[in-house]
């Protein structure tokens, strides 16, 4: 049986120095953890197909499905703040694209499928842990309303992946807008390919921001809508750990979920990934790790706005200054419902700050103090209560000020659960011993992150001590 997926190649349409054009390497004894009906479904795609032998060995890149021209991209990216001028995707392969039920184009890529040009003498495989927590925290990322990449399956391969130790294998196919990055444009700006950046500008504008105008009009719509991803993040307390240009996408999705973490008590200069020693991506920087990576963007898009002239950089300079204002409003669009406010005053900002600044102190739950301010209990979430008196009252004053339905709008805007740490590991800890139903429990739980039931009770709370997850790791 040949496998046959509706699948088009636009991106391998574009010239050879883009990717390499390459088939997944084979595994041994590949067996599906989870399929992701739902999204299967959404993407014009059988679920009972993929679920099939073929479709299994599909998903784990044994088979390359009819129509199909898997490619490996090449990118290059800021890493840490050092430029590397090639990476690219060294141990993903695409295997095409979809146009799903609304009309949307997105990638079908599988991520562990092994080595290619890029994989810098890596093993371009994943193992089962990253590829769990993946798993998990996109899907729950899309339930909470935010843009990312999301996953259609994760398989088991049958082969160990040497990290520290020997690990279970696992392929994760991601389901992405593109995967085009700040570093694919830089990529081509630092080998003065004038015409590729071209080619690449023209590409990205008619796939992700038809209605933009040229160079700058790129440069200006990924600014908006950055502005109001990150913005998001802050919302529900995400800290993306690895903010990389070779990890921002063009499309405004979240991707690359490597050392991902929510927050448990809050603080702002909070980092759980092993890697950020001295907090580069912590949770209060993340806005301006963006506009640094946006500025790295339009560094590249340059040489299309007519070079190193005066005339271009100040266009490029406008558009990146108009960031922080776009930041602010997009953050003042999440956290005002987040305290019940549907209308704006000037002091509003403060007022949410002053809030941020006591849960620091005192070190309250990020997510529960915000969802027990719809049920009056959030002075409960203070270790030293008097340091939230104060705010109450001020905040009972902006609220009085308010035309109603106070309740219902934070308890639309703040989850009742996230994926938090210690219940994400234990997943991966259950699966690698080949006990999944910790992570469908989790993975159902936070499809409905708004929702509070008894079935939930437990993912509501914040760990104990003995709980808590203070490192996170990237899965390569």
């Amino acid at each position: 049986m040949t496998l046959h997926l509706p699948l088009e190649n636009s991106y391998a349409a574009l010239p050879g120095r883009f990717y390499t054009a390459m088939a997944p390497t084979p595994v041994a004894a590949p067996a599906l953890v989870k399929l992701n009906a739902a999204l299967a479904r959404e993407l014009g795609l059988d679920p009972e197909i993929l679920r099939s032998a073929e479709g299994v060995q599909m998903l784990a890149g044994n088979l390359v499905p009819e129509g199909a021209t898997p490619i490996a991209q090449v990118y290059a990216g800021h890493q840490f703040g050092g430029f590397s001028p090639q990476l690219g995707d060294g141990r993903a392969i695409l295997l095409g694209e979809v146009v799903d039920r609304a009309g949307r184009r997105r990638d079908i890529q599988l991520k562990g499928s092994g080595p290619t040009p890029y994989s810098r003498m890596g093993d371009g495989r994943a193992w089962l842990g990253p590829v769990l927590r993946e798993y998990v925290v996109s899907e729950a990322m899309h339930a909470l309303g935010i843009p990312t990449t999301r996953a259609l399956a994760m398989v088991k391969t049958g082969e160990a992946v040497r990290r520290e130790g020997a690990y279970p294998g696992a392929v994760l196919t991601r389901v992405a807008a593109s995967h085009i990055r700040v570093g694919t444009f830089q990529y081509f700006a630092a080998r003065n390919d004038a015409e590729a950046l071209q080619a690449l500008t023209d590409y990205t504008i008619a796939r992700h921001y038809p209605g933009a105008d040229g160079p700058l009009g790129l440069l200006e719509a990924v600014v908006a809508r950055q502005a109001r991803l990150v913005a998001q993040w802050m919302g529900v307390g995400f800290i993306h750990g690895v903010m990389n240009t070779d990890n921002m996408a063009i499309s405004g999705e979240t991707i690359d979920y490597g050392p991902c973490a929510f927050m448990d008590r809050y603080h702002p200069q909070t980092v759980f990934s092993s890697i950020d020693q001295f907090g580069r991506y912590a949770f209060d920087k993340q806005a301006d790790i963006a506009l640094w990576n946006l500025a790295q963007f339009a560094s590249a898009l340059l040489p299309l706005m007519g070079g190193a002239t005066q005339d271009a950089i100040d266009r490029a300079t406008a558009a990146l200054h108009d960031f922080p204002k776009r930041f602010t409003e997009e953050w003042l669009a999440v956290f005002r419902p987040k305290i019940g406010l549907s209308t704006a005053e000037e002091g509003d900002a403060q007022l949410v700050h002053t809030l941020l600044d006591r849960m620091a102190v005192t070190g309250a739950d990020f997510t529960n103090t915000f969802r027990a301010l719809a049920d009056g209990t959030a002075r409960d979430q203070f270790p030293q209560p008097d340091a939230y008196d104060a705010w109450e009252a001020e905040w009972q004053a902006r609220l009085a000020r308010e035309p109603g339905g106070a309740e219902a709008r934070m308890r639309a805007a703040n989850p009742a659960v996230i994926p938090r740490n210690h219940r994400v590991e234990e997943a991966i800890q259950a699966g690698l011993r080949g006990d999944f139903s910790p992570f469908e429990k989790l993975v159902n739980i936070l499809s409905h992150p708004f929702d509070e039931t008894e079935e939930n009770a437990l993912y509501r709370t914040a760990p104990r001590p003995e709980e808590r997850v203070t490192r996170t790791f990237c899965g390569t």
